[in-house]
């Protein structure tokens, strides 16, 4: 069984704006803007109204840019992540009750303080490449395998 989930991610300038999770599952790490679909909304609705609630920055446009299904061992639901590059917004970033929003150089962006798969994905979205994937950890910590190709299409 997978669980639908989006993230989005906003790059301006060579930099890109990740929150630091404050509560929940992942806190502690640094990450794009996301989470679970409510009933009767679609992807890009999901995404926009939780990177609003995550940071209050609105996206008025999305690009869809990645899919990744993160398995878990010893779990029976997967996660299915649709990511999303934030195009046109409208607001500024703010602290929310979840996450603390900070705009990092490619160059400084935090992994040792992100999740490990992070590394493997990021580098084709900041390159402006579509990918898929299916990554399977052994824990929360712990990569067992990954599999993350540049694809063309997303559908």
């Amino acid at each position: 069984m997978k669980k639908l989930l989006t993230l989005g991610l906003l790059v301006k300038d060579n930099k890109i704006l990740l929150g630091l999770k404050k509560r929940g599952f992942g806190a502690g790490r640094w990450n794009g803007f996301g989470g679970k679909l409510m009933q009767n909304e679609n992807l890009e609705d999901a995404a926009i109204r939780e990177f609003e609630e995550e940071c209050t920055i609105k996206p008025t446009k999305l690009e869809k840019i990645g899919n990744i299904e993160f398995i878990f061992q010893g779990q029976e639901e997967s996660l299915d992540v649709h990511m999303f590059k934030v195009l046109e917004y409208i607001g500024k970033e703010e602290e929310t009750e979840e996450m603390k929003p900070q705009w990092f150089n490619f160059d400084e962006i935090p992994f040792e303080n992100m999740w490990p798969d992070d590394k493997y994905w990021m580098p084709l979205f900041l390159a402006g490449k579509k990918f898929k994937g299916k990554i399977l950890f052994k824990d929360t910590n712990t990569i067992i395998e990954t599999k993350i190709e540049e694809t063309n299409s997303l559908e």
